[in-house]
């Protein structure tokens, strides 16, 4: 998988880390099993698991300022498990698409996941807040990483949302 390898300071899980492989990546630096791999995941997990259906697929996915944030499991044969993407609003940083298989989740993988997400927004814009839309129930997880709530609740494809900002 091409793009930046971000294994080492994806972040400190008492010795997780070194089962996770964290790369970084725009859509032509993704060779192509990865891409398949994180999209699938995104429909398995978006779609079927939680029965929205919509188009993952958007176009976002192409923009040259978007970053692939994909996370392969080095202890199941390089098998992607974590993916999220980083998108240039222009003015922010947008994170998005943030999910785990359910194989690794409680197991810090979605740590390490968003830590290189917010790694991968502050190499592209240092100073540019950083913006995503959490589901409701993970409004505190996400407050973990510094993010607050930042105006008033809605629904995606029936989901509770939450505008939740990282200010710089």
């Amino acid at each position: 998988m091409a793009g930046r390898d971000m294994s080492q300071d994806a972040g400190q899980d008492g010795g997780q880390d070194a089962r996770w492989d964290v790369r970084v990546a725009t859509v032509d630096e993704l060779d192509p099993r990865s891409a398949y791999e994180a999209w699938r995941l995104r429909q398995d997990v978006f779609v079927v698991e939680q029965e929205c259906a919509y188009p993952d697929l958007d176009g976002r996915d192409l923009e040259p300022g978007t970053r692939h944030v994909v996370l392969a499991d080095s202890h199941d044969g390089g098998r992607v498990v974590a993916t999220a993407r980083v998108l240039d609003d222009g003015d922010v940083q947008r994170v998005g698409r943030v999910v785990c298989h359910p194989d690794v989740r409680g197991t810090g993988a979605s740590g390490v996941l968003m830590r290189a997400s917010l790694d991968a927004a502050a190499s592209s814009a240092p100073e540019q807040d950083v913006v995503l839309g959490a589901q409701t129930p993970l409004v505190g997880w996400y407050g973990s990483f510094g993010f607050e709530p930042d105006g008033a609740g809605y629904l995606e494809d029936g989901i509770p949302h939450t505008p939740m900002r990282l200010r710089r």
